[in-house]
């Protein structure tokens, strides 16, 4: 496809890294530096130039253009891009917002602004940060096949059961498959004699009772169910969004606002949260509140910095569990590192949910792990599929190495795959594969 992507900070950047080797793309931003140095360093055609500018975008080569992405850092911005690619041209066009109510808009108007797709940031961050606080030492979570299958990453720690254990002695629940071990830069796709190391991380992919079975067995910590106390510090649309979704999954979270105005509307909005006007920064406050008793700290404040110190100061008086959003990317690791449990970067999530839509159209959806490492693909099976009436034993032998098929699911029922399972026309499949063999599994699949 030919792709032309407006806007080239982080996620105009990612999503351009992630399609150049498979599409014709083109990036158009208005800075200068930015053009000249995705020029140098990705194989794409870069423009500098106005989005919303007919004449930059039949400069990009609009009239050609299977997709136009409007990813600049302006909601508005990105509506009138694809108003304007949509009144020249056939292309789907997909926006990245961050406001919610631009996007209740569009879902209740068919191709409302022109835009055929929408991708709510703060509020697929928001999901994201949920479904993490879900599963207890998870590092990454998806759900595929209309939740009937999980993904999830985790932290092999030194005291874990596991740690120490071959693939098939860590291998007792049921529908559950190692999909694959993450070593230091290494992709591993695990066979039965393979030994789980301290530190690595493992992919596991089943039912949802399986995965929370496994996720038990590696931490104590409670789940959402469990919880007695979850406290969202930050009431950014990321932090009301957050709260709102623990507050649908029957919590009553707690809520810190430093600006009364702000604190006094999400009380208004937020019926089943406590709101407290407080900085968050100050420790004597945070124990006077009984923070420390809580299960689960979610630092959603604007800047980076001060996520990492409410994390680092949750974890300093006790808290089980620190989830911090981290604008850019290239702090995630290293908020990691030193403290933050697990670092949510919205601009990720987004590019990731975006990318799903280049894919081959029987591609239901896809996770990205470790910064690109390796996806997990779900893939509706049809006759010009090598899945198609074949054994899994026998596809696998064709495919090169760096993959495993995690679960199928055929009329709302899940299979736990084996060797000997023929997958038919119509089954979802759950792949995880490495991104250094990705172009090769997905044309064969």
């Amino acid at each position: 496809m030919r792709v032309i992507v407006v806007g080239a900070g982080e996620v105009g950047t990612n999503i351009a890294e992630r399609l150049q080797d498979a599409h014709d793309v083109v990036m158009i931003d208005r800075d200068r530096e930015r053009v000249e140095s995705i020029t140098y360093d990705q194989d794409v055609l870069a423009l500098e130039g106005n989005g919303t500018s007919l004449e930059t975008l039949e400069e990009a080569g609009l009239e050609r253009a299977d997709m136009v992405i409007a990813s600049t850092d302006v909601d508005e911005t990105n509506v009138v891009i694809c108003g304007a690619a949509k009144a020249m041209d056939d292309a789907f066009t997909i926006a990245r917002i961050k406001r919610t109510n631009l996007l209740r808009t569009w879902e209740r108007s068919e191709e409302a602004f022109g835009v055929d797709f929408m991708v709510c940031t703060d509020l697929h961050a928001a999901e994201a940060i949920v479904d993490i606080a879900g599963l207890p030492g998870a590092r990454d979570v998806d759900s595929f096949a209309n939740g009937l299958v999980r993904m999830a990453e985790f932290d092999v720690k030194p005291t874990s059961p596991i740690a120490g254990e071959t693939v098939a002695e860590a291998d007792r629940y049921e529908s559950l498959t190692f999909a694959a071990i993450l070593r230091d830069d290494d992709v591993v796709i695990p066979e039965g004699e393979t030994v789980i190391q301290p530190h690595d991380a493992v992919v596991v992919i089943g039912s949802e009772e399986s995965v929370r079975e496994f996720a038990g067995s590696l931490t104590p910590a409670p789940t959402l169910e469990q919880a007695n106390e979850v406290v969202v510090v930050g009431g950014s649309e990321v932090g009301y969004q957050t709260a709102r979704l623990f507050e649908a999954a029957g919590l009553e979270p707690r809520l810190l606002e430093r600006d009364p105005d702000r604190a006094r509307e999400l009380a208004e909005r937020l019926p089943q949260t406590l709101v407290l006007q407080s900085d968050a920064t100050d420790i004597d406050f945070l124990v006077r509140e009984h923070v420390d008793e809580s299960d689960i700290v979610v630092a959603a404040l604007e800047s980076d910095e001060k996520n990492l110190l409410v994390s680092l100061l949750a974890k300093r008086i006790g808290v089980g569990r620190t989830i911090g959003v981290v604008e850019y990317g290239e702090y995630a690791d290293l908020f990691e590192t030193v403290g933050m449990d697990v670092a949510i970067n919205p601009r990720l999530v987004t590019a990731e949910e975006i990318t799903r839509f280049t894919r081959e159209h029987r591609t239901e959806k896809l996770a990205m792990l470790e910064h690109d490492r390796a996806e997990v693909l779900e893939i509706e099976v049809d006759a010009d599929s090598v899945l198609c009436k074949t054994r899994i034993r026998e596809v696998m032998a064709d495919l090169p190495e760096g993959v495993v098929i995690g679960a199928v699911t055929r009329d709302g029922e899940l299979i736990t795959p084996r060797g000997e399972t023929v997958l038919e026309g119509g089954d979802h499949v759950v792949v995880f594969v490495d991104t250094e063999v990705l172009d090769e599994v997905a044309a064969a699949l």
